[in-house]
């Protein structure tokens, strides 16, 4: 199944998104429908469980009142995250070899999982703008990464059992200000800035999503192709990323890991094609569809 959280008027709500159906908004077919009271956000929503997807299961299945999804505004499935969101660097062969190259030092590749994090604020959704701030940075890029979503409470995982504790996976673009990280000498600061996280356009449950291996990855800029890459090409696959990350690190309901990039970056680039005000991106992963953002310049 897949998950959104969508605008209804001034309110957020959370759906079910149906490719033919459209949306379906749970907490109004809920009490229409199962004549009960469902959580109202996606963060309750996963914390809730089986219980959770057994009732939207019977909803999508019976309900009535799915509208077009072109109809509602889609926000980021979790818009309001608690923490932040981890992210994996170096993660696919081919990227770690064209940065070594664009910044003119030795492959190396890492033994394990590196990890950093982006803050809520830089989340939005699918149709919100990349807020671009030329005073800030003169070298905007972009990474199509999958995303896990945590599904249950947990530390220390062993690989073989990390997955089970997976809601689903989602779609994010790790923006990223290169000059800034090259000035700073590490990921975080030229990572987290606002909106250099979008994230969607939807949750697709691990069960529909299946083995993590073999998705196809595609990012293009103003419709040409700037990232092609599977998933099977990972250095560390999901069970491992997970694992890692949990090890004295407890992970909670709706806590989000971006899993690396593919090779295919601007920084990558002869020459070097940074991003410009009004450049439109669409990043697909198959089995979960595509996000699509805006370049927007501030200054």
């Amino acid at each position: 199944m897949k998950f959104v959280t969508f605008k209804s008027g001034a309110e957020q709500r959370i759906g079910i998104l149906d490719d033919k159906k459209g949306i379906l908004d749970i907490v109004m077919a809920g009490k229409a429908t199962l004549g009960r009271d469902l959580p109202t956000d996606m963060l309750s929503f996963i914390a809730a469980g089986e219980s959770a997807l057994a009732d939207a299961k019977k909803l999508a299945a019976s309900a009535d009142g799915w509208v077009a999804a072109a109809s509602v505004k889609l926000m980021a499935p979790i818009p309001h995250y608690k923490k932040n969101v981890f992210c994996v660097g170096r993660n696919y062969k081919l990227h770690i070899e064209e940065g070594a190259r664009a910044r003119g030092v030795a492959v190396s590749f890492p033994t394990v999982p590196e990890f950093f994090s982006k803050p809520p604020t830089t989340v939005v959704g699918q149709g919100d703008d990349i807020r671009w701030d030329s005073r800030t940075t003169q070298q905007l890029d972009y990474e199509i990464e999958l995303g896990i979503v945590m599904g249950k409470k947990c530390t220390n995982l062993a690989e073989d059992e990390a997955l089970s504790a997976v809601f689903g996976y989602t779609i994010v673009n790790d923006v990223s200000a290169r000059d800034v990280q090259k000035a700073h000498g590490q990921w975080f600061k030229g990572k987290c800035m606002d909106t250099f996280a979008p994230i969607g356009p939807c949750i697709v449950t691990a069960d529909e999503f299946g083995d993590t291996a073999g998705h196809q990855l595609v990012l293009k800029v103003n419709g040409v192709v700037r990232q092609d890459s599977n998933t099977s090409d990972m250095l560390f696959n999901c069970a491992q990323i997970v694992s890692s990350l949990s090890t004295g690190l407890t992970l909670e309901p709706g806590d989000t890991i971006a899993t690396g990039t593919p090779s295919g970056v601007a920084l990558g680039m002869e020459p070097q094609a940074w991003l410009k005000d009004g450049d439109t991106l669409d990043l697909t992963i198959t089995g979960i569809g595509t996000l699509s953002n805006q370049v927007k310049q501030v200054a």
